[in-house]
Order: structure tokens, then C-alpha cells, then sequence
């Protein structure tokens, strides 16, 4: 079974580039993502080829919509063998509850909420008339997440003490906005290391452009889950 707490983000344009560097790293050392450039592009035969190639595939499409058409959603990605699927927590008890319903089998893929944009601050949710700082409409939504069913959030690692502290230890949380000490921070606003967001209690991390626009992919990774080891 797959230990690792590094899901590698394959934020690439098209299937040959995703799958080239797929290629390059260890299904037994990481998971991968595939978000929605990628699969908009070459739809769901590349989520086929990375689990035909072994990996565990978090499909990251942040499905939000009507119930209905979420639960077929999700249906959907559980028919391409996919690890883990999410949903925008702001869709509402009713959208996840559907979503939950439809993946209620012992076999089903990890159902989590996303909460708030790591690319946001106070600012941004002012615009959209949210009066409240991204931490506290983290642990909101977060809070009805859980009450929804899910098996877990999408959180900032700026977030990761306060679920822990308020939620369940079983829930599971889910780090974007990971970048190892010395590496660019990118269009990620609330961010932290490896070590640290998995000491503070992160289950999974997230990470992008460290990995895969690493020369050697794979010494990446592997200097990253030896940190995460030791």
C-alpha cells in the first residue's frame, strides 16, 4: 500500500507531457493529480493511463453544481479507478450529501471538500461579500463538511492546526500551497515545507512545479519523502 504523503500535481497542457513526466516517477513513492487543463484537454482516457501505470489519481475537477449533476459527477470519476475525487464545499450540504451518497461503497474513491483557494486572501473574499479572514471560512466550510460526510478538505497548511483542533482526527486534510525550503513561492499565498505541514497534521501535500519542473524529477521526490522520513 502506497505511504507516501505526496501527491504530485501534473499541471500540464496536454497528455504527452503529463504522462512523460509520470513516467519519470515511482507510483510506490507519490500519487498524482490531474486537474482540470489537463483533463479538459485530453479527457479521461490520461486518468485511465496513470492508473493503468499504477498510480493512485486524485481527480482535482472541484465538481460544483446542482446535486444531481454532482452525484453523476462522481460516479463518473469512480468509473475510471480514481483514488480521490473533490467537491467545492460551497455547493451546500445537499450537493455533498449527493455526492456522498453515490460514493457510499467499500470501494469508492476518497471524497473531499474543497474549502478555500490557496491563491486567496482577505481581500478576495471581501470581493465576494465574505466578512470573515480565509481561516475562519476554512473551519466553516470545513465544519460542514464534515457534517456532510465527506472524508476530508483541501486546506492551506496556514489552516492545518485549527481543523485539527476543531474537527476529527480521522478527517482527513489535503495541503496545496507546499514548496520546499529555497524553492518559488508561484501564485500560492499561504504556504509552508514539506516537514512542516505534515508535522502540524497534513494527511497529503500537494506538490507542483518543485517536482515536476525539477531537472531530475524523481531525485525531487525522493529528497522529499526522505525528509518527510526522517
Amino acid at each position: 500500500m502506497n505511504s507516501s504523503k505526496v501527491v504530485v500535481a501534473l499541471d500540464f497542457p496536454n497528455a504527452t507531457t503529463a504522462l512523460s513526466l509520470a513516467e519519470q516517477l515511482d507510483p510506490d513513492g507519490c500519487r498524482v493529480k490531474v486537474g482540470k487543463e489537463l483533463f479538459t484537454r485530453s479527457g479521461p482516457e490520461v486518468v485511465r493511463q496513470l492508473v493503468d501505470m499504477r498510480f493512485d489519481v486524485f481527480l482535482d475537477l472541484k465538481y460544483y453544481d446542482i446535486p444531481n449533476t454532482v452525484a453523476h459527477a462522481c460516479a463518473a470519476a469512480a468509473d475510471l479507478g480514481v483514488w480521490m475525487v473533490n467537491v467545492h464545499a460551497s455547493g451546500g450540504r445537499k450537493m455533498m450529501e449527493a455526492a456522498r451518497k453515490t460514493l457510499s461503497g467499500e470501494d469508492a474513491p476518497l471524497l473531499i471538500a474543497v474549502t478555500v483557494l490557496t491563491s486567496m486572501d482577505q481581500s478576495d473574499l471581501l470581493e465576494l461579500g465574505i466578512d470573515r479572514s480565509p481561516a475562519e471560512q476554512v473551519l466553516r466550510l470545513a465544519q460542514l463538511a464534515e457534517a456532510s460526510g465527506m472524508d476530508g478538505v483541501v486546506c492551506s497548511p496556514q489552516e492545518i492546526t485549527l481543523l485539527r483542533n476543531k474537527i476529527s482526527p480521522q478527517f482527513r486534510l489535503v495541503t496545496p500551497g507546499i514548496r520546499p525550503a529555497g524553492t518559488a513561492h508561484g501564485d500560492q499565498k499561504r504556504i509552508m515545507t514539506p516537514a512542516e505541514a505534515v508535522k502540524l497534521g497534513s494527511d497529503w501535500l500537494v506538490i507542483g512545479r518543485p517536482i515536476t519542473a525539477a531537472t531530475e524529477p524523481l531525485a525531487a521526490l525522493s529528497a522529499i519523502n526522505r525528509e518527510l522520513d526522517g
